[in-house]
């Protein structure tokens, strides 16, 4: 959220347990947060880059491939039929596999315990039976896959000459089985969707101490279980052409297909793919609607990979995996072994609740330890510790400050060296270095002052994916970079970045731009956009962290174009879903139906909110409001930060400066405002907080790396305890708080802002926590950490709905931290920009990026959050926030106050202009994030989702649409009057202030045109599609509460043809009525001049009960406006379904701008019409 420095800050350091500012007294733990912060740019030393890590280096560049030789074990291919529910649903699917602990009600409600799975299967695949309690599991439960099961599953062996476990054997020699080769065998299941998705999945074959439970995986967290349909076993043909995978597949009862039939579908497909090598050495699964072969799934025996094809054309595959020799997966190994070859005795410790020391080396001695202790008391001089800053430097009693020092080179950089390694490392770089591997890292690791002690070793999983035929990569946010992803590998320098995108979310306030550094939140998707293989994409669900390496031909124009990625993560297991599009409309409802859908926002959240770090007290708040209300300045929600809790305490309030927080949310609600209070997930360590007590007392909190003692970080109150969201109970515990009996001082007007959930941790590695700290489960911090956020910013979101009544109504909650699935909590903003120009015009590409990854509900801070903004740059950055998905103004406090009238009248007129260009739109808005929560399809577009055929548009990401049907193009340089803006020449557009067609001078290219255009400080330029129909709400209101009654006016924008469609979407914008009851109206207005249709209303209503006469009368459309009219009709007459006559309308036209203006017509939303020339 925030830096700190003592810049502006300490008047007098008192003696040691206060500090003294003006006539407050505070402790002395929260002195970190009492700091006023400054400015400052991003300290790149606190964040590791790849070389810095143990297993990107590992594994990057190839440089572990010789380890790593997988070839699919023929004898062991399995295929079941009939063990899934007649459709392979997720329904059956999770009774087949159980369920762990971690998941929400509403997600197990389609599982359940034991059962469906032959037992053979059961034990193969997945190492237990399900009929087994979850509780005795090490570490963190079972493999609780969920969603469809598997069509095929088989196992993978790793018959390289030389492997991982091998070499570890080979170092510490000793007593340790020689034929630790056989130990690197793996399960492979393939799992079909009925959308034709594919999921590979590779897990660990579980055995002896060290694997004797499996992996810890998160599918009941993220995964949207219930529409996760599998593919009906009927429209699944399968077919190989090695002769035993053949015989077997006619003996389970396969349909009988003829060699030739089998050697010619292969044939075909290993030519589409360009693969050499015998025939005799692939697996097809086919499978689509039915009487279609729809998809094509190829599975290459040796090596193993996969090559995922369309049916439906005769291109090359969508999507290769595992063609680079790239694969690996680190099997869960010792590390050393006694005398009698059995396991080390740290394998043997982790049943002993892991009481490790901190290096978990066991070379017979504690000096590790010790030294490691002693570094600690000589680092800070023998001074005594009263805090920490967000850089991680301590603070101390007598008021002065740890010094930076420089780190040292970390061991096993890119140009080698191993200096600095403990003793085992050591020993096993050196007798290694002629065989070039890297091995510095692998079972214990270290970062400046920090250590971890990796009890389990190297667990690394990786895999290449190549998309042929395509140069246009997307995804992977968060990164303060372009939209498309750049090269990071390649050929003889051919790349942008030196550093592979990193997934691994961190609190890194000022980021610099044009950089593939990890920021706050991440999701794991990549996807394709090609004019030859269309749109596809691959998700690659593991939440621990991860480096992608991205590389594609340099010669675009070449036969053998593709890009290609190397996703490489630190543990978990390789479980990739292929998403075969062929379009971004297939391809997001397919993503929708993966990780969930975005529930429709309240309308409130959609208006302009304000915010500062932070509004001094009450008469603070009531200033800010009153000016708004004097103003006319339309905003919906007032925001507070930290700085109103009592000592930075969340559900408390500062009784000297908030003494009456329910009086001033009544006050600011009868406005038609809402509030919002920040609650962060640090709490502080006081055993008279109540929360702390309670959470304490009932075993909440995350534990350290024993798992015997909760967890103490620094975050902005001191000394903190962090709670284990992972765990159900913890979370259900979270969401009581919200209840308004427990927040002592909260309304139904107030809302929740959730930040510092990467996690933040002032004095933990890289500003977050050890990787080595356990969850509830005994889980490792770093199985789990990019779904802490997440699952924070659920609980919150639960527990906002669980606090009324009825539970009926929606809530708000705003997130910094996110990972896949996060688009089913709420809102998510870019964090701590800055009031520059160029932070204005990263927004753009940044918040198109989060859109890619199905993040609609996303914002930039408008102006900035550090530093001070102009006058100029203010105006442009309102105008640009007024067109993102979430609209909030937002300031450090130790930059100037800069509400909309600090500008002076001229600015404030013109920031007013661009709110109300927001709120006239919100029946648009409304409407564009009712049709993502139902298509998945993202509200804030890059131009390629909508003209995925224009490939000219496939990098653009200085401007966007808005739905299908408003072209924005942001002005971000300082003293521009003009703008280049690229219209797709499929539609014609129209200037949404003067309503005109785009005329002017024109520079094509392909199936664009770029016009230049006015862009002086009063205009943002915004164009409507021809083609469209837009839906506004004009009467100048200072909420959206206040708009709800008011009438529409449509804005009609006839194409070439003179044709026109669009929607609105209607309900009480407020409650869960509009999916509990029915409750709402879509109208669909269609225009077709050529066949003298004016417009006409078609309506779709939930439910007829809850569309009442007095719902029609409110929802009135009282103008109508046509663009492009080539002619003026003589007449326009209305015909109604109550009346059997028509009725003239009124209307005006104007020859010269081919506007024509329907006035009062009377018709109301929800009543089907139709207006005929």
């Amino acid at each position: 959220m925030r830096s700190t420095s003592i810049t502006n800050t300490l008047l007098l350091l008192a003696s040691h347990g206060t500090i003294i500012s003006g006539a407050t007294t505070i402790l002395a733990l929260p002195f970190a947060a009492t700091i006023l912060p400054l400015a400052m740019a991003v300290d790149r030393a606190k964040f590791r880059t790849c070389s810095q890590t143990s297993f990107c280096r590992r594994h990057r560049h190839g440089r572990s491939k010789r380890l790593y030789d997988y070839r699919l074990v023929a004898d062991s291919v399995e295929i079941h039929r009939g063990e899934n529910n007649p459709a392979g649903s997720s329904e059956n699917a999770a009774a087949a596999v159980g369920t762990a602990g971690g998941g929400s009600d509403d997600l197990k409600s389609a599982g359940g315990g034991g059962g469906g799975l032959l037992s053979k299967f059961s034990r193969r695949l997945l190492g237990r039976n399900y009929g087994d309690d979850d509780n005795d599991l090490l570490p963190g439960g079972s493999d609780n896959v969920r969603g469809p099961t598997p069509i095929l599953t088989a196992k993978l062996a790793n018959v390289a000459p030389f492997t991982s476990t091998a070499l570890t054997a080979q170092v510490y020699g000793g007593n340790c089985d020689n034929n630790l080769n056989s130990e690197e065998e793996l399960n492979l299941g393939v799992h079909l969707h009925e959308d034709g998705v594919a999921r590979i999945r590779i897990t660990e074959v579980l055995g002896g101490d060290v694997r004797s439970t499996p992996r810890w995986t998160s599918d009941e967290l993220v995964l949207n279980e219930k529409e996760m349909i599998g593919a009906r076993e009927e429209t699944v043909q399968i077919m190989s052409t090695d002769t035993s995978i053949q015989s077997n597949l006619s003996l389970d009862g396969e349909e009988g297909i003829s060699k030739d039939v089998v050697e010619q579908v292969v044939k075909s497909l290993t030519q589409r793919a360009k693969v050499d090598g015998p025939y005799d050495n692939f697996i097809v699964l086919s499978y689509g609607p039915p009487g279609s072969k729809q998809w094509q799934l190829m599975l290459q025996l040796e090596p193993f990979s996969v090559y995922f094809f369309r049916g439906t054309d005769d291109g090359p595959p969508m999507i290769v995996a595992g063609t680079g020799g790239l694969t690996h997966f680190e099997v869960r190994r010792d590390k050393e072994c006694n005398s009698s070859g059995s396991p080390a005795k740290g394998a043997v410790e982790w049943k002993q609740q892991r009481k490790l020391t901190e290096f978990d080396v066991d070379l017979g001695d504690d000096e590790e330890e010790e030294e490691g202790e002693n570094e600690e008391e000589d680092r800070h001089g023998g001074k005594e510790i009263v805090g920490y800053w967000e850089d991680g430097l301590a603070i101390y009693a007598d008021g002065t400050r740890e010094e930076r020092r420089e780190l040292e080179s970390p061991a096993g950089e890119e140009e080698g060296g191993a200096e600095d390694l403990d003793k085992g490392e050591g020993r096993e770089q050196r007798r290694l270095d002629e065989e070039e591997f890297d091995t510095a890292g692998m079972w214990e690791e270290k970062f400046g002052d920090h250590h971890d002690s990796k009890p389990f070793g190297p667990m690394s999983v990786g895999m290449e994916l190549t998309f042929p035929s395509s140069n246009h990569l997307f995804g992977l946010p968060e990164h303060a970079s372009s939209t498309q992803l750049k090269t990071t590998a390649g050929n003889e320098g051919h790349h942008h970045y030196k550093e592979p995108y990193r997934l691994y979310n961190l609190d890194v306030f000022e980021y610099e731009l044009d950089e593939t550094m990890a920021l706050y939140g991440h999701i794991p998707l990549v996807i394709s956009q090609s004019m030859t293989t269309g749109t596809a994409g691959a998700f690659w669900f593991n939440p621990t962290e991860t480096f992608v390496d991205i590389e594609e031909t340099p010669e675009v124009g070449s036969e053998d174009v593709s890009s290609k990625t190397h996703f490489m993560s630190e543990s978990g297991i390789v479980d990739l879903f292929l998403l075969p599009g062929p379009d971004p409309t297939a391809l997001y409802e397919q993503y929708a139906r993966l990780t969930g859908r975005m529930p429709l926002p309240p309308m409130f959240s959609l208006g302009y909110h304000q915010c500062r770090w932070n509004y001094r007290d009450e008469a603070d708040v009531y200033a800010v409001h009153a000016k708004f209300e004097e103003l006319d300045y339309p905003y919906d929600v007032l925001w507070l930060d930290i700085e109103h809790t009592d000592g930075k305490r969340y559900f408390t309030w500062d009784k000297k400066t908030f003494p009456d927080p329910i009086e001033m949310q009544k006050k600011l609600g009868g406005d038609g405002r809402r509030m919002v209070t920040i609650i962060d997930p640090h709490i502080k360590r006081d055993n008279n907080y109540y929360i702390h007590a309670e959470a304490t007392k009932l075993g909440l909190y995350i534990k350290d790396k024993k798992g015997e003692k909760d967890y103490d970080g620094w975050c902005w109150p001191g000394s903190s305890s962090y709670l284990d969201f992972t765990n159900e109970k913890v979370r259900g515990w979270w969401a009581e708080q919200f209840h308004y009996n427990k927040y002592q001082g909260s309304t139904p007007e107030l809302f929740t802002w959730n930040d510092m959930n990467e996690p933040s941790v002032f004095n933990g590695p890289e500003v977050s926590m050890q990787k080595d700290l356990l969850n509830l489960n005994k889980c490792e911090h770093r199985e789990w950490h990019n779904l802490y956020g997440m699952l924070f910013h659920r609980s919150t979101g639960e527990g906002l709905v669980q606090r009324n009544e009825g539970q009926n109504v929606r809530p708000f909650v705003l997130s910094r931290s996110f990972f896949a699935s996060s688009q089913r909590y709420g809102a998510i903003w870019t964090g701590d920009n800055e009031a520059k120009w160029s932070h204005l015009e990263i927004a753009a590409p940044m918040l198109l990026g989060l859109n890619v990854g199905a993040l609609s509900f996303v914002g930039a801070d408008v102006g900035g959050f550090f530093g001070n903004t102009d006058a100029e740059l203010m105006t442009r950055w309102m105008q640009a926030g007024a067109y993102q998905p979430f609209f909030r103004g937002h300031a450090h406090h130790d930059a100037k106050r800069r509400e909309p009238w600090m500008f002076g009248d001229e600015t404030m007129v013109r920031l007013r202009r661009a709110a109300m260009a927001r709120y006239a739109l919100l029946p648009y808005w409304y409407t564009v994030f009712w049709h993502a929560g139902v298509s998945g399809m993202p509200v804030m577009r890059t131009m390629w989702m909508q003209y995925p055929k224009i490939p000219e548009l496939y990098s653009v990401d200085d401007q966007y649409l808005i739905g299908s049907d408003l072209l924005v193009k942001p002005v971000t340089s300082a003293g521009a009057i003009t703008s280049t803006v690229r219209f797709p020449l499929t539609d014609c557009w129209y200037d949404v202030d003067t309503m005109q067609r785009m005329q002017g001078n024109k520079k094509y290219a392909g199936n664009t045109v770029s016009m230049t255009v006015d862009s002086d400080i009063d205009k943002i330029p915004v164009y409507q599609r021809g083609g469209s129909v837009v839906p506004r709400k004009l009467r100048l209101r200072r909420s959206s509460h206040l708009m709800m009654n008011d009438p529409y006016t449509l804005y009609v924008a006839l194409d070439n043809d003179l044709k026109a469609d669009g929607s609105l979407y209607m309900d009480d914008e407020t409650t869960f009525d509009h999916e509990k009851r029915l409750d709402f109206g879509v109208a669909s207005f269609s225009s077709n001049w050529r066949e003298n249709i004016a417009i006409r209303n078609s309506v779709h209503v939930g439910s007829e009960d809850a569309i009442n006469s007095k719902a029609k009368s409110d929802r009135i459309v009282e103008r109508i406006v046509v663009m492009g009219v080539p002619a003026k009709p003589s007449k326009i007459s209305l015909m109604s379904t109550d009346s059997t006559e028509a009725t003239l309308m009124e209307f005006q036209y104007d020859a010269s701008t081919q506007i024509l203006i329907i006035r009062k017509p009377g018709v109301s939303a929800l009543e089907e019409w139709t207006m005929e020339l």
